[in-house]
């Protein structure tokens, strides 16, 4: 395990970084903020402009990333893995390919094991790393990273894996570290649940929802994710960090994974229909925290901020 974000730049690598979405543009701004030489790309181009602005140098065309030794990949969905790497215009297309991709998106070990095929083929190496913590978490130097592939590929990441992350993981030599990241998922949305349950208890019995989280957070059961997030539930905030839809899709992987491996998940599955229900409501964009409202309803309560 790596801890520690490193403090000075390491020379010995050009950097690429793939998909700037909110928790793209967040992991890469620690690799800018360490002055590495970094390259970005992102399919809607506004949202490199912060990284820029930092010292990252924008490119047109996924391929051009190529130029790169190393290339991070951070998006949303298994499609969208496979056709920034190995579609018509992905990184395996172009005249120049990196020495190394590190995968830091959320998806399927079956996914993945087919893209590290495709990587491999092609005479790069592959290391799945996906990264645990929001982009303020991320920010603040307190995300989690869990990797898997070749040792000596993750030995070789590692130092840039330390300016991201405050812990990075060596999980083993296959798609370990996919299955890990959809374990702390599937935990992060049942926990949610079960505190949107017993908030929404509390307060129809009458208790403020801000004294009941203050209570909890003075106890064993207090968590660092609860007392960050206590304002945000107390003042119904829902501004996204992870959306409901990609909790979903998460839970999507994470079930079908337990299904695999035949392991029963009855909390998991009880927990997804209600994601489910969620987003039928309309709260598909929302942060995840937003469960709440669901249960809220449920309970007959009128929300007060």
């Amino acid at each position: 395990m790596t801890q520690n974000r490193g403090k000075e730049p390491l020379d010995m690598h050009k950097l690429g970084w793939l998909g700037t979405g909110r928790m793209g543009a967040a992991t890469a701004q620690r690799l800018v903020d360490a002055r590495n030489d970094v390259m970005v790309w992102n399919r809607t181009k506004e949202k490199t402009a912060p990284l820029e602005a930092s010292g990252a140098t924008a490119v047109g065309e996924i391929a051009d990333l190529g130029e790169a030794d190393i290339v991070f990949v951070m998006v949303s969905t298994p499609k969208d893995l496979e056709e920034v790497v190995a579609g018509p215009r992905g990184l395996l297309c172009g005249g120049s390919r990196p020495n190394m991709i590190v995968d830091c998106s959320t998806v399927s070990s079956e996914t993945s094991a087919r893209v590290r095929r495709l990587v491999v083929d092609a005479d790069v190496e592959f290391l799945a790393a996906p990264v645990s913590g929001n982009p303020h978490v991320v920010a603040e130097g307190g995300a989690s990273i869990v990797a898997s592939g070749p040792e000596a590929t993750f030995r070789a990441a590692e130092p840039y894996l330390a300016q991201i992350a405050r812990a990075a993981v060596y999980a083993g030599t296959g798609e370990q570290s996919r299955l890990v990241k959809l374990c702390h998922n599937l935990y992060l949305g049942m926990m949610v649940q079960t505190l949107v349950e017993v908030t929404a208890l509390a307060e129809k019995g009458g208790t403020d929802r801000a004294a009941f989280l203050a209570f909890l957070n003075g106890t064993v059961l207090g968590s660092d994710w609860v007392r960050k997030r206590t304002k945000d539930l107390v003042e119904l905030d829902w501004t996204p960090t992870f959306t409901t839809e990609l909790l979903r899709k998460d839970f999507d992987l994470g079930l079908a994974q337990a299904r695999s491996l035949e392991v029963p998940m009855p909390v998991g599955s009880s927990v997804h229909q209600l994601i489910q229900s969620a987003i039928g409501i309309g709260l598909r964009d929302l942060d995840f925290l937003s469960l709440y409202v669901q249960q809220a309803r449920s309970a007959g309560l009128e929300l007060k901020d």
